[in-house]
């Protein structure tokens, strides 16, 4: 019965990590398009109402929020609390959260500065703030799919 509880649990425990992983690349996907529909409007050309661009920005902020939450809540979070038993997978954890966290911080400072304005009151770096977080985005996943494919 021992064994039978201890395949059970590893079953649960992969099940579990399984669906973080799913839940984390769905946010993730999600996050993507939203960016992509963000970083192909110029606030300041008239082919979008200033309503339809401060709709897009909340949209976007809003799931990137909800992304930064699946990866850090979920995957990281699981790894910092000593939850995921597999060394590989925790040592490579520890040794890329620092630099995730980097990403995080300028994500969150993006949606801080943005999350609330009007699109006709954007700031001028507008621009330059959305390419900065576009890199911190990717060197994020490019981190995420290091610890993602250890995991598989």
């Amino acid at each position: 019965m021992d064994a039978n509880k201890q395949t059970h649990g590893g079953e649960d425990r992969r099940n579990r990590t399984q669906n973080i992983v799913e839940h984390l690349t769905d946010e993730r996907a999600d996050m993507l398009v939203q960016f992509c529909k963000i970083a192909g409007v110029d606030p300041w050309e008239e082919q979008h109402s200033p309503e339809e661009v401060h709709t897009l920005l909340q949209e976007f902020c809003e799931i990137l929020v909800d992304y930064l939450a699946a990866g850090h809540f979920g995957l990281y979070q699981r790894c910092i609390d000593g939850e995921e038993r597999r060394e590989e997978i925790r040592n490579l954890a520890e040794q890329l959260y620092p630099r995730i966290a980097e990403t995080t911080q300028i994500a969150l400072d993006f949606n801080d500065k943005y999350e609330s304005d009007k699109a006709n009151e954007l700031k001028p770096a507008f621009s330059d703030d959305l390419s900065v977080l576009g890199q911190a985005l990717a060197v994020r996943i490019e981190l995420e799919d290091k610890l993602l494919k250890v995991i598989h």
